[in-house]
């Protein structure tokens, strides 16, 4: 979201709570949900991890060194070995030429990294959307409250004067339980809507990973209607940016170059390989009479004529991986383009429904205002009037509904091009 235009909602000033130190906003849940939830701890664990995986196929690029003992008995002596001996030896090999498998590994590793990176990246993307969802849930509940609290008090005056009317004759009594039986219904709905309430801060505080009080919140950011970026400019935002397609990709490339590695099997291998021993005719090397030393430095030339088609096998099964991944990432696309394209059309209905709401209240609340006056006269009955009330009730809801629509698919849409802005620190 990056432009606004003004728009105070009939209710606005009944939800903004104190701006004091202990106040919470939107970007601040997000924020401590990003630093603080454990799936975001295990998903840089993971990250962390693939990092070490790097490391480990790097360790191909260097020398490997082998120490070793070793103590005979035999049942008798060989013409070149005693009956009791022992020899110490030490190996280093390096290996010189693999056909490039081990570059092409690393690589491979490095990308698979980068997808860890991106996953991570979606995670922390979706816990802000989720934290944005559910503030907003908050307060289209806190909104309908205050609904439903409003006409509460409306149909306890009617009910009221209608009493005092009954004692004077000028209604009968089956007037006055028609307004008891709304009074008591209405009555109803506002318990009812202040569980989902209670319910909805629970479920914010969930995703926050903190206690998160409802008079800590302010509700600043509903203060004024979100403008989006055009929808092209959208899309080419989500298809340049957005995690999962990315980290497809990613994978996409890492098989790619695991074909490159999995080939390097048909060039031949080239290693040198310097060893050392000792020979000795007694248990303990170095306390015998006889012993022998030896030093020599190899250079091992080897290739594989044939392996039982596992190789050719490795690399078909290589690139089949890449041909899936590809596949995948064009499903997503079309996916993704498609609910970014009904987004906007949520998103324009949900606006140009909100002036109509507006509307709807402005008539509502004259209505009301008319009928009161002539049910005073004695010029309209009780049940006109439980309707007038109904429909103000209606129009109220309707434009809380309508103002959650236009945030909750603009909050989806900042979801799509991954413009939250938040992002944990990595271990």
């Amino acid at each position: 979201m990056k432009k606004y235009s003004f728009f105070f909602p009939f209710f606005l000033l009944l939800l903004l709570s104190s701006t004091a130190a202990s106040a919470l906003d939107l970007a601040e849940m997000q924020e401590n949900a990003t630093r603080s939830r454990e799936i975001i701890k295990r998903y840089q664990t993971s990250l962390e991890k693939s990092g070490q995986e790097v490391a480990h196929v790097k360790s191909a690029y260097y020398p490997t060194l082998n120490l070793g003992y070793q103590a005979n008995n035999l049942d008798e002596a060989a013409r070149f070995e005693h009956r009791q001996n022992s020899s110490i030896y030490a190996t280093a090999s390096m290996n010189i030429f693999a056909g490039f498998k081990d570059r092409y590994s690393i690589e491979s590793a490095k990308i698979l990294q980068k997808v860890d990176g991106y996953r991570l990246k979606g995670l922390e993307q979706d816990i802000q959307l989720n934290v944005a969802l559910r503030y907003l849930s908050v307060y289209e509940r806190q909104a309908n409250l205050t609904v439903a609290q409003d006409g509460l008090k409306t149909l306890q005056r009617l009910y009221q004067d209608g009493q005092r009317r009954l004692q004077v004759g000028l209604i009968g009594q089956n007037e006055l339980l028609k307004i008891k039986v709304d009074l008591d219904n209405s009555d109803i709905s506002m318990k009812k809507g202040q569980a989902e309430l209670d319910k909805s801060i629970q479920l914010l505080g969930r995703e926050v990973n903190r206690p998160v009080p409802l008079e800590d919140l302010i509700f600043e950011e509903f203060a004024v209607l979100p403008k989006l970026e055009t929808q092209e400019v959208c899309k080419e935002k989500m298809l340049t940016q957005r995690s999962e397609l990315l980290a497809l990709t990613g994978l996409a490339e890492s098989a790619s170059v695991r074909v490159k590695a999995e080939q390097g099997s048909y060039y031949p291998r080239l290693d040198l390989v310097g060893s050392y021993s000792r020979y000795d005719d007694d248990f303990i090397n170095g306390n015998g009479d006889n012993s022998a030393e030896e030093l020599r430095a190899q250079m091992v030339l080897s290739v594989n004529i044939f392996d039982g088609f596992a190789r050719e096998s490795s690399i078909s099964k290589a690139r089949l991986t890449v041909r899936e991944l590809q596949y995948d990432i064009e499903e997503l696309k079309n996916t993704l383009i498609t609910d970014l394209a009904n987004l906007f059309i949520d998103y324009r209905v949900s606006m140009a429904n909100v002036e109509v709401a507006k509307e709807d209240i402005r008539h509502a609340e004259e209505n009301l205002r008319i009928t009161q006056l002539k049910y005073k006269q004695g010029l309209q009955r009780e049940s006109d009037l439980l309707d007038a009330v109904t429909n103000l009730s209606r129009a109220r809801y309707n434009e809380v509904a309508v103002i959650r629509t236009v945030f909750e698919n603009a909050f989806r849409t900042t979801r799509m091009v991954e413009e939250f802005r938040y992002h944990s620190k990595s271990p």
